[in-house]
């Protein structure tokens, strides 16, 4: 028997089901609620070398030491440490004073080969953490189809982008804040101040607008 030709109509038909098997490859495929793009915190450690004394730091090393807070721009969420092989009281406290000028306390130090600090030397440590989240945005998926209602794979990026970006201390996101069973009543007072001064501020403005008017 002879091999016909294909018809023009199978032809159509096989061309159809490829083009619809390769759309289903770009489908979203998460169809959970959550985001598979998630915030990655990046912990780094720059460090600085200083020469102690018996009486600790002398006034030129404290100067070098607060210069280099400056150029680093420590802010709230860095880390300060010391590692001091002969444990002096007067050099954890002058950097304690320069690191309390930018409104840190001291941290315990990080592990790290501090063998090579010889007496009469001190490493002050600053550790940064960064919050990102990597592969966002994603337009990766070329379908727009959800036959199995999944999430697209850009799900997630704002929100996570956003948080990732405003957190004030991104060691929060891995560990979160441990509370107290103490009350702090400037810190649990400050968003209801912050609230009713703005209300007030508002209230005052629409007052005069009205007296405004009315004249």
């Amino acid at each position: 028997m002879r091999n016909l030709p294909p018809r023009p109509l199978t032809g159509a038909f096989a061309l159809s089901l490829c083009l619809a098997l390769a759309a289903c490859g770009g489908m979203p495929s998460n169809r959970s609620v959550y985001s598979v793009k998630q915030p990655v915190v990046e912990r780094t450690a720059v460090s600085l070398d200083v020469t102690t004394g018996t009486d600790g730091l002398a006034l030129s090393e404290q100067r070098r030491i607060g210069e280099w807070f400056d150029v680093m721009d420590l802010r709230y969420g860095d880390r300060v440490s010391l590692e001091d092989p002969l444990a002096s009281p007067a050099t954890e406290a002058a950097v304690a004073q320069l690191a309390g000028r930018h409104g840190l306390l001291m941290s315990q130090p990080l592990p790290s080969a501090a063998s090579d600090l010889q007496p009469g030397q001190a490493r002050v440590t600053i550790a940064r953490s960064r919050a990102s989240v990597p592969g966002c945005p994603d337009w990766s998926e070329s379908s727009d189809s959800t036959l199995g209602n999944g999430t697209s794979a850009n799900y997630g990026c704002a929100t996570n982008g956003n948080l990732a970006a405003m957190v004030a201390d991104p060691e929060d996101l891995l560990a979160g804040r441990k509370g107290s069973t103490e009350t702090y009543i400037n810190t649990a007072t400050t968003p209801i101040k912050a609230y009713a001064t703005q209300v007030g501020t508002k209230v005052n403005q629409a007052q005069s607008g009205a007296l405004s008017g009315g004249n």
